[in-house]
């Protein structure tokens, strides 16, 4: 999985008073504590708990018996269902939600009457969703519009728009970026035409006869790049996933020389999942597109074409980055 450099939020500071039509509703039997700021328009219904020192931010809907301790945060538009306690150390940025007794932690090795020196910061990203009686591990950030299925266990960074589910939580698939928030991917390509992020399928010529099949490429119409550098990925666990980056100047050529795999392209503000299930067929990935592959099936080696040798400054390696990357560019 691509590493994710910081979970550090970009949270703003919402202090600022606003006019009484504007005004917070809060339950009369909730308790939020001096000290607390509630946003604008946010609502605090029966039986919440707000310590001193948390940050709540506007238009904000924490429904009956939630708990948010002095140290949390909450961005803008957030949903926080019933049943739901957010700890020290957690954030979660604008737009998110979480849904019914999801369960965050901030003490990986918790003991009665014992606090660590600083709790673990755990990052719900903007407009993440998680499910009903997920469970989120102390430590770990869970990417923009990314999606955390009921009951869930993570135990990993999410990726910015993957579908993750199951104990523990592996990725299941990724959001379409066309498609609602609540709305997984379309069904992924096998072949036709250049996706909207230009990523396409290309056709590799093959020769076969009775002593088995030769397949050949040569740079031209079929490999759009002269090749500088060759490596091929293999062993890939199921459940684990690979790339997770972006090349600012590196075309590549993905093939399934055997077995299988699937391939999310993704230009941040599209994005595309492709089938790899035959070394007759490979993947035109250009520079500036972040891609991912995960689904690995087993015994599957996936040959890596490349037009630059390996460069560790020509690589970005975190989703927020390469968002702020492409924007530079337009």
């Amino acid at each position: 999985m691509g590493a994710m450099t910081s979970k550090r939020s970009s949270l703003p500071d919402k202090s600022v008073r606003v006019p009484a039509a504007a005004a917070p509703r809060i339950h009369p039997l909730a308790v939020v504590e001096p000290g607390a700021r509630i946003g604008p328009r946010t609502r605090v219904w029966a039986f919440a708990h707000v310590l001193p020192g948390a940050v709540v931010g506007a238009d904000c809907n924490l429904c009956d018996h939630t708990f948010v301790e002095g140290a949390a945060r909450i961005g803008d538009r957030v949903t926080v269902k019933s049943g739901v306690y957010l700890w020290d150390g957690v954030t979660l940025e604008d737009d998110v939600f979480v849904g019914p007794c999801a369960a965050f932690t901030n003490d990986k090795f918790p003991r009665s009457r014992q606090r660590p020196a600083r709790y673990l910061e755990t990052v719900v990203g903007q407009g993440a969703s998680i499910g009903a009686n997920a469970t989120i591990l102390p430590g770990v950030r869970i990417g923009k519009q990314a999606m955390v299925g009921a009951g869930a266990v993570v135990t990993r960074d999410v990726p910015a728009y993957a579908v993750v589910k199951g104990n523990p939580a592996r990725i299941a698939g990724y959001v379409a970026a066309a498609a609602p928030a609540d709305r997984p991917a379309a069904a992924p390509r096998r072949k036709g035409a250049a996706s909207a992020t230009g990523a396409r399928l290309l056709d590799i010529p093959n020769f076969s006869d009775m002593r088995g099949d030769l397949g050949v490429l040569e740079c031209g119409p079929a490999l759009p790049f002269a090749v500088k550098r060759l490596f091929y990925v293999y062993n890939v666990p199921g459940s684990e996933v690979r790339g997770a980056h972006a090349h600012k100047t590196c075309h590549q050529l993905l093939v399934a020389v055997a077995g299988s795999l699937h391939v999310v392209a993704d230009d941040g503000a599209a994005r595309e999942e492709f089938v790899l299930d035959s070394p007759r067929r490979g993947l035109f990935l250009p520079a500036g597109v972040w891609g991912t592959q995960y689904r690995y099936a087993p015994g599957t080696v996936c040959l890596v074409l490349a037009s630059q040798p390996y460069d560790a400054a020509d690589y970005l390696r975190d989703y927020d980055d390469y968002l702020r990357w492409r924007r530079r560019r337009k």
